[in-house]
């Protein structure tokens, strides 16, 4: 197993075929949809309009955009209720311009993403590749960040889990159901760091008045991590993998 966190890291299967992200992402969109009225809302009430008029230029950023089409779908909802925000102020204000840029990981299959954006498009579109949990942009640069289905992964494995000696030892699982306390605890321990990391960068990047948009899957208090639908599925494909690796 690798021993650094950023080798640990993995995008999306890249592509438009039968096992690509492209073809296997109707669940994450669904989330999309349902989250369309809280963006809306959320810019309505919260999102500075001096912002609006003291820039031409209104700057987003998808962070973890993967390969389509869920980015543009999110991003198209933004923009909507951004120019609706505009048109219904009592003072009109022009509508800016819209430049969107698209990040994930380098090896993110920017290609695909990039054919397959809409022809016709309300915004200019720039790729940017790198880790979230860092600096991607100018100090207050950006008006909106957007992230759906993507702040949930780690920025790599956990170093204490790689060591067979130790109580956070996870004998090769993936994930942590059914695991010990101490690997659960591993598993938050590197979370809220990758967490406090990523907004520490986008506190620095987002301009005074603007606004960050999360979609992230979670689960009750009072549900145990062996119960949740997700981590069912995820411990199912851990065990088909070590079967896969053991007949190796």
């Amino acid at each position: 197993m690798e021993s650094t966190l950023a080798a640990a890291v993995r995008p999306m299967n890249g592509g438009d075929g039968l096992y690509s992200y492209t073809k296997n992402s109707n669940y994450q969109r669904k989330a999309i949809d349902a989250s369309k009225e809280l963006i809306h809302e959320a810019i309505s009430e919260k999102l500075d309009i001096e912002i609006l008029s003291s820039s031409s230029i209104f700057k987003l950023a998808d962070l973890g955009c993967s390969v389509g089409p869920n980015t543009f779908f999110s991003v198209q909802n933004i923009i909507d209720a951004v120019e609706l925000k505009c048109q219904i102020q009592e003072k009109a204000i022009k509508l800016p311009e819209f430049l969107v840029f698209f990040s994930d990981q380098t090896l993110n299959d920017f290609n695909q993403l990039f054919q397959s954006l809409p022809p016709e498009r309300p915004y200019f579109a720039s790729g940017l590749p790198g880790s979230f949990h860092s600096r991607l942009f100018p100090s207050a640069f950006l008006h909106f960040v957007h992230s759906s289905y993507a702040l949930h992964f780690l920025s790599g494995f956990p170093k204490e889990m790689e060591d067979k000696s130790s109580p956070a030892w996870n004998q090769g699982r993936i994930n942590h159901s059914n695991a010990s306390d101490e690997v659960v605890r591993c598993y938050e321990a590197q979370y809220s760091k990758d967490l406090e990391n990523f907004l520490d960068a986008r506190a620095q990047e987002l301009v005074d008045g603007g606004l960050m948009g999360f979609i992230i899957p979670g689960r009750s208090h009072r549900t145990p991590h062996s119960q949740v639908f997700s981590n069912n599925v995820i411990e199912l494909i851990g065990s088909c993998l070590v079967d896969m690796a053991n007949k190796v």
